[in-house]
Order: structure tokens, then sequence, then C-alpha cells
């Protein structure tokens, strides 16, 4: 049964693609969610459903290693300052802003616990940039803004789960933080991470040369994709970290010492093919898994967080970009730059995973904080992916 129900969302995803085929601005995370969510009426779909470990293990993995082997160094090395900063110290900045502002706003709505409202903030803090980094190239030519959106993304997404981690640990216990347990965590997870990434990212770039056939070149990029998640999950290191940092070294040695011009053609033609998949599965399932969680009485709280969301990501960039001179001077319109960054951040897998996290763990009243994230990333994901590409012509006519 579940085989058949698998196929049916594949067609779907299928469909939704190729009538984005001619359609630069179509928001396909969005359309696909939202069928999930109509398909969650169906009956045949009860059974069908998705979990922490499957987002982890299956989805993550592929498109994790996929964005950052095919992210273009020259982009990387130019703003890799800025995709570090907002990854690191600026994510420390957005969890305790954002979950500040949750707590006291909470206490017009429902009552919520300073843990609890740190919680939901590390959950809605990783960004998916899926279909936005393209609309804002095509809409604006924003490039410079989609690549740094796209850099933070492949990063926090490492250092957000040390974050969840901490707090859920916290939440459950109701022991009080320890900064330097924080710091000590943070260092070993994400520098574990990323050291063991390029330790794999280099065994994969030596053994890729015993052979020329591509079939075996893609073979060891799954391998290598996939291994680098599970070795680090099993050691205690960060596994999306590791993925990362082997993808970047994989696309470093490619373009240094690999002279095979077929490389990269054969990564690109297979990952090209899967990603697109999983994300249609992945959109699907997301809407299909969320419905549930829908039919609460917090959504105008719901609003409000999503709307705090976005005003303290506006303001940790601001501090960024206006507190840098260089990252100041980089950028034509410093308003513009610093809204559509703040707009892009919409939250997609990676906050679906850790929620679901949340839930594997959670007590009867948990319920509303997964919800109330639910109900958020949801918003995000309608109201963002759709007005990426107005905003962008706007600001872009402003200028």
């Amino acid at each position: 049964m579940m085989t058949h129900q698998l196929l049916i969302l594949l067609i779907i995803g299928y469909i939704v693609y190729t009538i984005d085929i001619k359609k630069n601005f179509f928001p396909v995370p969005v359309v696909l969610v939202a069928i999930g969510l109509g398909l969650s009426f169906i009956p045949y779909f009860d059974e069908f459903n998705i979990s922490k470990d499957i987002i982890f293990n299956v989805f993550l993995p592929a498109m994790l290693f996929t964005s950052a082997y095919q992210f273009p160094l020259k982009q990387l090395k130019q703003n890799i300052g800025i995709i570090v900063s907002l990854s690191t110290i600026g994510l420390i900045l957005t969890v305790v802003l954002l979950g500040l502002s949750i707590y006291f706003a909470g206490g017009l709505f429902t009552s919520l616990t300073l843990t609890s409202a740190f919680l939901l903030a590390a959950i809605l803090t990783p960004t998916d940039p899926v279909s936005v980094t393209a609309i804002l190239k095509e809409s604006s030519g924003a490039e410079q803004i989609a690549d740094v959106v796209e850099g933070e993304s492949m990063i926090n997404d490492g250092t957000s789960i040390v974050f969840f981690t901490i707090f859920l640990t916290m939440y459950q216990t109701g022991n009080g933080f320890s900064l330097g347990k924080f710091v000590s965590e943070l260092l070993l997870v994400s520098l574990g991470g990323v050291m063991l990434g390029i330790a794999i990212g280099w065994l994969m770039s030596k053994t890729i040369r015993f052979t020329q056939d591509k079939k075996y070149h893609v073979m060891l990029s799954v391998i290598g994709a996939y291994g680098a998640f599970y070795i680090g999950e099993a050691i205690g290191v960060s596994g999306v970290l590791a993925t990362v940092a082997a993808g970047i070294f994989v696309a470093y040695e490619m373009g240094k010492d690999i002279k095979e011009d077929t490389l990269p053609q054969s990564l690109d033609g297979f990952w090209d093919i899967v990603t697109p998949i999983l994300l249609a599965v992945l959109f699907l399932l997301i809407g299909i898994r969320g419905a549930e969680y829908l039919a609460f009485s917090g959504w105008w709280f719901a609003i409000v967080i999503f709307l705090l969301a976005i005003i303290v990501r506006f303001l940790v960039i601001a501090l960024f970009i206006y507190g840098v001179p260089k990252w100041r001077h980089e950028f034509n319109n410093d308003f513009s730059t610093i809204t559509l960054t703040a707009w892009s951040g919409i939250k997609g897998a990676m906050s679906v995973a850790l929620l679901l996290w949340l839930e594997e763990t959670a007590s009867g009243q948990d319920q509303v904080l997964i919800s109330l994230a639910f109900a958020v990333i949801l918003l995000s994901l309608a109201i963002q992916s759709i007005g990426i590409y107005p905003l962008s012509k706007v600001l872009k006519n402003l200028q």
C-alpha cells in the first residue's frame, strides 16, 4: 500500500515541477505543501507519514550534499565572512531575541515558560533556500544575496541542531542554562563535524581517481553524502556539517586537481534528478503531516510569532551589514539587501525535522508548541515563498 501512495506523490511532484518549467517564479514548495494538506483529508493517506528519522536519515544527507558541492566556490570565498557570521553569531542573536520576543508576546495569548520560548525559537531559526534563490536571481539579479542566503542555510542547519538539543534538554529536565557547556558543545559538535567532512571529502577525492566509470563516481558520491552524515551522528559530531564540508571539499578538488571533464556532469546528472524527487515527496509529506496540528486556537499567536521571526531576522542582518563597513560597501542598497535577505529566511525541512524531534519526546502539554511551530512553518512557506518575487521587484524599482 505504501508503495502505491509513494508513486502517487511522485506523480504529483512530477506534474507540479513540469508546470513550473516555464514559470520561473512559481513557488513549488508551497504548492506541494498545499496539495499535501489537501491529501491529508483523504483516508487513503492516513497511514503514510513522516518522522524525524526519515527526514534526517533519508532526505537531509542528499539535499545537503547536493547544495554543498554545487555551491559556487567563488561565491563562497567572496561571502564566507558574512555566511559564517550569520550562521553562528547571527544564529545565537536570532534565537535569543526571538525567544525573548515569543516569551513576552506569549503573555497575551498563552502561558509559555522562557525555556519553551527559546526551544520554539530554535526550531524556527534554520532557513531553507529552496526555490527562493532562483527567484531572487531571476527577478532582481540579486545573485550575491541569493548566495548568502543559500550559504547561510547550509551551515545554520548544523549549528541550529546544537541549539535545539541544548534547549530541549533544558526543557525536559528543567536544568538551567550553562554558558560553558553550551560553548564547549557547540565547538565540539561543529568543528568535529567540519573536520570529519573534510577528511571524508579528501578520501573521496583520492578514491574517485581509481576508475573512469561515471557510474562508480556517482556511487561514491552517495556513499560520501550518507557516510559523512551517519558517521558524524554516530560519533557525536554534526552529521549535517560533515556532509556539507564533504560536499564543498569534493567541489574544491574537482575544480583544482581532478581533470576528468565528465565528473561534474556525471554527478550533476544524478543529483539533479534525485533532489527534485526528494523535495517533492518531502514537502507533500510535510503538508500531510502538519494538517492534524492546524485545528487549534492559537493562530493569532502563530501569526505574531511569524512576524516576530521576520523582524528579528531583519534586525540581526541589519546589525551585521551596518556594523561591518566592508559588508556595507559590498551591497548597492543596504535597505534592499537587508529586507530581501530577511524575507528569504524561509522555514523548511530542518525546522520540520526539529519539530518532529520534539514531537517524539513530547507530552500532552507540549502539543501547543508543536501546533504553533507547524503553523509558523506553514505561514513562512506560504507567505514568504509567494511574496519573494513581488517584494524583490518592488525593491528593485525603488533603487
